[in-house]
């Protein structure tokens, strides 16, 4: 892999793994486009994902130290009832991973019409949750398990993981200044999770070298746009200004479709 394209798939991933248009379904389309392997590298993968994973500890790092002092006071408070639900959404792709984990890795590999319909399918979702009136509601452990539903089927290339779970919450009349700090931080766990793994038990230390200045661009690319991204989509969610990712999504999972 050239410098380059690590930096391109590191871009990539940083804005789209926060923006509500599917990081995994553009990896696939770049994959096609430009013949780029790097996103079924595992190491590569692995090290992008660490840079998002770092971006939004970043953004979050204040909210994450009083989640972290209010839990570890043991006792029932505002900070042990977020966690709680945190662990809750969580639960759907336990499942998910446990059991379809094959079958959705399948659907990977540039098969371009499927990731164009289900970028069409985020389009909807996004429109859909653009058009309900602002909701008043915290989330509640109910809806917390439904936006892990959500969560669960954005494993799917196409999609978007942000937009399932940010459009799922203000369907469910959740206020929107709650849903986008939850959608990001409810994703914390699995993807360590799904890396370190990963690293267990898919021979990292074995899987193609790609050499060290590679990995250091994508890391640093996906953490400096996943920042800068992660931000942006906090204020874009509490404005309710989805409707251009909707947009966009359509057009480019229609362009896809008929390219495919």
């Amino acid at each position: 892999m050239s410098i380059l394209e690590s930096l391109i798939l590191g871009i990539i991933q940083g804005l789209t793994e926060f923006l509500p248009v599917s990081s995994s379904g553009h990896l696939e389309i770049l994959s096609y486009f430009l013949g780029v392997q790097g996103e079924n590298n595992l190491a590569f993968t692995i090290t992008v994902h660490g840079g998002t994973v770092l971006s939004t500890i970043i953004v979050f790092r204040k909210e994450l130290a009083q989640l972290l002092r209010g839990f570890f006071k043991f006792k029932m408070n505002p900070e042990t009832v977020f966690i709680l639900k945190i662990l809750v959404s969580l639960i759907p792709i336990l499942i998910i991973g446990l059991t379809l984990k094959e079958q959705i890795e399948g659907l990977f590999g540039q098969n371009l019409a499927f990731v164009g319909t289900m970028l069409i399918v985020t389009s909807i979702l996004l429109w859909i949750s653009y058009r309900k009136k602002p909701g008043t509601k915290d989330i509640s452990y109910k809806d917390a398990f439904i936006i892990g539903i959500a969560q669960a089927f954005a494993a799917l290339p196409g999609l978007s993981r942000s937009g399932s779970t940010i459009s799922t919450g203000l369907l469910l009349g959740n206020r929107r200044e709650e849903v986008a700090p939850f959608s990001f931080l409810m994703v914390l766990i699995p993807i360590i999770g799904m890396n370190l793994l990963d690293i267990v038990s898919g021979d990292f230390s074995s899987s193609e070298s790609i050499g060290s200045t590679p990995l250091i661009c994508g890391f640093l690319s996906s953490f400096i746009t996943g920042t800068f991204a992660c931000k942006w989509m906090i204020n874009i969610v509490k404005r309710g200004k989805l409707i251009w990712f909707s947009l966009y999504c359509f057009l480019l999972g229609l362009g896809v479709i008929l390219f495919a």
